[in-house]
Order: structure tokens, then sequence, then C-alpha cells
């Protein structure tokens, strides 16, 4: 198993990429704690999790809260003895243009996006130090590489904002063995894209700036973040994963 021994805390775990992380994570070995404001999505994760011979737990969490985030880690920490790894997945999307964005919708965006990926990293780095070291891995977006005309201007400047903290702690923190990568999935088949899917003309438009002519599955993200947080990434710090389906080559 490739996470056999390691402590995983999953932001964003309740459903989606992060539900897919949770459960791949958890078959190759990993004891895995969900934080999520979704509770009965995240118990039942959790409970699938632990009817498959894993171990889960769930605990609550807003990421733009730093003293959730500090319970949420001193309790997988309680519950498991240590920390491992830590995946940043929580986020929300959004359309508009700049004119049409409010301060409160850029402020909702950026404060989940960008600074939940702040307070998870800074109250995590503490255990991953006292466990010798350990992997950082951000969910960031191909919005995080590459503008767009139909997402609002909030959501990729958050997942840029993504791209360079992550690049940030990974030079701040390699000297201590706490590697830290991003990844950038492109459209993914997750409740945060479903209203988009369901609209036939948005949808039309998506695929067709998809070279391979699909949306990816859950999975084709959980298999990248699981690269990452485990040793066979030993020597990838600062990079970035994309997993778009081609989209960020064009």
């Amino acid at each position: 198993m490739r996470l056999e021994g390691k402590v995983v805390f999953i932001s964003g775990g309740a459903q989606g990429m992060g539900a897919a992380e949770a459960r791949l994570f958890a078959a190759e070995g990993a004891m895995v704690a969900i934080g999520d404001v979704l509770e009965e999505e995240g118990r039942r994760v959790a409970a699938q999790i632990g009817e498959a011979g894993g171990k889960a737990i769930f605990l609550a969490l807003d990421v733009t809260s730093e003293s959730q985030w500090q319970d949420a880690i001193a309790a997988t920490v309680a519950e498991f003895g240590k920390l491992d790894i830590l995946v940043n997945n929580a986020g929300i999307g959004g359309h508009g243009t700049v004119e049409n964005t409010t301060v409160a919708d850029w402020d909702r965006v950026m404060d989940i996006n960008a600074k939940g990926v702040f307070l998870g990293t800074k109250s995590a780095i503490p255990e991953l130090r006292r466990a010798g070291g350990g992997s950082i891995i951000n969910i960031s977006s191909q919005l995080g590489l590459v503008g767009v005309d139909n997402s609002s201007p909030q959501y990729q400047a958050s997942k840029g904002a993504v791209r360079l903290l992550t690049k940030s702690t990974a030079i701040q923190y390699a000297g201590e063995g706490i590697r830290a990568n991003s990844v950038h999935p492109g459209p993914i088949v997750t409740p945060m894209t479903e209203a988009g899917r369901a609209d036939p003309e948005r949808n039309e438009l998506t695929l067709s700036r998809i070279p391979l002519g699909r949306h990816g599955e859950p999975d084709d993200v959980a298999y990248g973040v699981l690269f990452l947080a485990s040793d066979e990434s030993s020597f990838m710090t600062g990079s970035e994963l994309v997993i778009d389906g081609g989209w960020t080559a064009q």
C-alpha cells in the first residue's frame, strides 16, 4: 500500500474530489481525517470508509476559521497520533465579470479558496514538523494557470494565489522535509460543475475547450494527489501537477 501508516487530513472531503481522495487514500493504507462544513455528507464518507475496512473520522471545519483549523488538526493528532499529509481541497466556484462582481462575492471566494489554504497550511506545519516532514497538496485549478471569459475573476484570482502560496511554502519549508505541491484540475464531474454541465450551451463550450473531449472524473484527480502524497514524489516540491484534459496545452 502506498500510504501505509500515514495520517492524512483532507479539507472539503465530504463530496466530489475530496471524497474520492479520502476513499482512495484509505484504500492505500492511510488513516484519514475529513474536514468539511457538510456534516451529514462527511460522516457518510467516513462511515463508508470504515465499512470498507479503512480508518476515517469526520471533523466539522469552516476553512475560513483559524480556530476551527487548529481544533481539527489537534483532533486528528489526538485520534491518530500524528499528521503526515495535508490536502487543501475545499473550494467554491463562481461566474461573472469584474464589473458585476460585488466586494462580498470577491471576499467570500477569496476567503474560502485562498485564505482557507493559508490557514490549513499554517495549522498543519507544526505537526508535519513533529512527524519529521510531510506532504502538502493544494488543489488549485487550470484556471490558476490561465484565464477564461466565463469564470469569475475572484475564482481565477484565488486559484492563482493557491499556486504561488504553494511555491512559497515549498521554498520556506524544504529544509525541514515538508514538501508542497499544487494540483490543477480542469473541469471535473463534481457538485461544483453540476449546474454548468446541466446547461447545454455552457457544457458544449466547456467541452470544446478540452482536447480530450470530456469532463474529468474525481478519481482522475485523486490518483494524482495520491502520487504527491506518497514517497514516490519525494523529489517534488513547489511543482504543479496539471490534470486538465489538455486545456492548458493550447
